[in-house]
Formats: structure tokens, sequence, C-alpha cells
């Protein structure tokens, strides 16, 4: 109960320190964060929770498929330097390069751009009292993270990833 509550305040704290951090709602007319983005064909996987269930690690079942997040910097991937790709922890799709990762200092992977637009989706999402954009992977529909108007440049875009919605592949 108590980590519960401590996931609570740090979801609700980084909530209310991002919504400080920009001065605007995600745009959907620029193809900013909050804008569908459409997708090319993808060959969906589509599974039961409990195929899910046993497939994924109990931290990567609570974040991937019940939309949950894990404590910032205690993810294994929130401070990795190496060069490679990022791919989804449940179906393997290829999500960001280690080319586009900066350090947002949030406590969790971040880049500017997925490596293909159509590899992940985003949409409203109203939870805890505020708006955000959820990120999901577009072949599986796992629950990634959520993408902020406050990125570096060229993008201006903050994709706020957990770790352990992603595997790294070295390159």
């Amino acid at each position: 109960m108590k980590k519960l509550i401590a996931i609570l305040i740090v979801c609700l704290s980084l909530g209310v320190y991002c919504l400080g951090q920009t001065s605007k709602q995600p745009s959907r007319s620029k193809g900013k964060a909050g804008a569908k983005m459409e997708s090319k064909e993808i060959e969906k996987v589509v599974k039961t929770e409990e195929e899910w269930q046993k497939i994924l690690t109990p931290m990567q079942f609570y974040v991937m498929r019940k939309k949950g997040t894990e404590r910032a910097f205690t993810g294994d991937l929130w401070d990795n330097h190496e060069k490679g790709v990022y791919l989804c922890a449940a179906c393997g799709q290829e999500l960001f390069s280690s080319k586009t990762k900066f350090d947002s200092g949030t406590g969790w992977p971040s880049f500017w751009q997925p490596v293909a637009k159509e590899n992940v989706e985003t949409e409203n999402d109203d939870t805890l009292g505020m708006r955000r954009v959820e990120v999901t992977c577009s072949r599986c529909g796992a629950h990634l993270g959520h993408v902020f108007d406050d990125g570096p440049r060229p993008t201006g875009l903050r994709y706020c990833i957990n770790s352990a919605s992603l595997k790294f592949a070295k390159q």
C-alpha cells in the first residue's frame, strides 16, 4: 500500500511539474504531441490479457497493459548511452533510435522522435485530473509513456517512455 501511494505521489508530482514546464496544450493542427498519428499497414499483434501476463514481467504487464508508470530513475534504460535501437518489449517493433535520445532530467528514457511515425500512436489521456498525450505501440497497443511539447529541436517533442516498455538492441 505504501508503494502504491508513493507511486501515485511521484506520478502526480511529475504531472504538475510537466504542466508547469509547458505553456501550451498539445497542438493537433501542426502535428505536435496530441495529434493522432496515421498508421501505415502494420501487422497487429493481438493477445489476451492472460497471454500477455505469461509473456511479460510483472512490471512490464503493469506498465504496458495496465497503463502504469515505473518510478523515475529506476528503469534500466533511463541512463543508457549506448548506440542502438529501442524496441517494444511486448512485440519487438522498433520504436526509437539512440540518435534521438536525450537527457530530459526526468528519470525516464526521453526521445525527440520515433524511428517511424507509424510505429507509435498517440491519444489524449485525461487521467490524474490533467490532459496528457499517451504514446502506445502501433503494433500491439502497449502503453509506452507520454509525449510532451517541451522537448529539444528539431521537433520540440519529448517522448517520455517507461524503461519497462522497452528492450534495447545494440548496433
